[in-house]
């Protein structure tokens, strides 16, 4: 009976180590200022830390312009993550900036690191996730207006299209310094080197020359 309550107590705790390990780990001191140059910092989360006494403000500090929206998606993602501002280091957050030309669309993409939280700021977004094949790749969409908010779970297939004659804005909160994107289309049709043709061809169910025109067509990435 003893064996078995430890047996029991060691796999809770493996499990519970498991989810604490999958979020960005919490910072143990006020900031650790991303630093390029390994000559003067301490190794943290991927990055370098300034030395505290040399921070200045400017670290937490970042200005986001208009993405430009004159591309074949028309759309653009504005990241603000550690690269734009040294501060975000582990602290476990980050946003982007969406910008939208009339219809333009984000296209179906996953954040493998982390939850989005949208919330539009002008225009109207027709937003959706799909769920996992455990919730039957159940599809949840919603209309959004200025000041809405919906929020993307994290790992799962999502997607925004401006359905307004306008362009639109809209801001998302992500819950990672670094929840990282992979577009399903190029991931997909333009991976390096190429998914073998017979592969895609056999998971879509679709004659090979179609995979083959996919994989020839150049894919835009508005990240």
């Amino acid at each position: 009976m003893k064996s078995s309550f430890v047996i029991s107590l060691v796999a809770l705790l493996a499990l519970a180590s498991s989810v604490a390990s999958a979020y960005d780990p919490s910072p143990l001191q006020d900031f650790c200022v991303a630093l390029k140059d390994n000559k003067l910092g301490v190794f943290v989360n991927g990055e370098f830390c300034k030395d505290p006494k040399l921070v200045k403000a400017e670290d937490f500090f970042y200005h986001v312009t208009p993405g430009n929206t004159s591309n074949p998606l028309g759309s653009q993602v504005t990241p603000v993550a550690v690269t734009e501002i040294p501060g975000l280091n582990t602290l476990g957050i980050s946003l982007a900036r969406v910008d939208f030309a009339p219809y333009g669309l984000n296209p179906p993409h996953i954040h493998p690191r982390g939850t989005e939280l949208l919330i539009v700021i002008e225009g109207t977004l027709l937003v959706g996730f799909v769920a996992s094949n455990q919730n039957n790749n159940t599809l949840f969409t919603k209309v959004l207006n200025k000041g809405d908010v919906f929020v993307f779970p994290i790992g799962q297939i999502h997607f925004q299209l401006n359905v307004g004659h306008d362009n639109a804005v809209a801001i998302a909160g992500l819950s990672s310094q670094n929840p990282g994107v992979i577009t399903i289309a190029n991931a997909l049709f333009k991976s390096n080197p190429l998914i073998s043709p017979d592969v895609l061809a056999k998971a879509f169910q679709v004659d090979k020359k179609i995979i083959d025109s996919l994989q020839k067509q150049s894919w835009y990435d508005n990240n």
